[in-house]
């Protein structure tokens, strides 16, 4: 099973709000998710990202691939900053 770090859309139409979750790469953009590991919220001023950095650096470990957007979220909360830190800790 391919799993993804992905963004899931909810809100009302033209008021959009994400919920940063892990999914099986199979379903559907609103279906099932394994685990919600935080929020992003554009509609605020500035925009609202708050991610759980213990499950986020979790997935990743275990092999889960942000897609292009939430690596883009990951990077902002500095996230994707610690993972790198780790990988190449682990490399040395």
């Amino acid at each position: 099973m391919a799993v993804k770090i992905r963004l899931m859309r909810l809100g009302a139409r033209g008021q959009p709000f994400y919920r940063l979750v892990v999914a099986d790469s199979r379903s559907p953009r609103t279906g099932r998710y394994i685990e919600a590991i935080g929020y992003y919220n554009p509609t605020t001023e500035p925009s609202t990202i708050k991610v759980d950095e213990v499950k986020a650096l979790g997935w990743l470990r275990k092999g889960a691939r942000p897609s292009d957007a939430a690596r883009v979220l990951l990077t902002r909360s500095g996230v994707l900053a610690k993972w790198e830190a780790r990988k190449k800790d682990a490399q040395t």
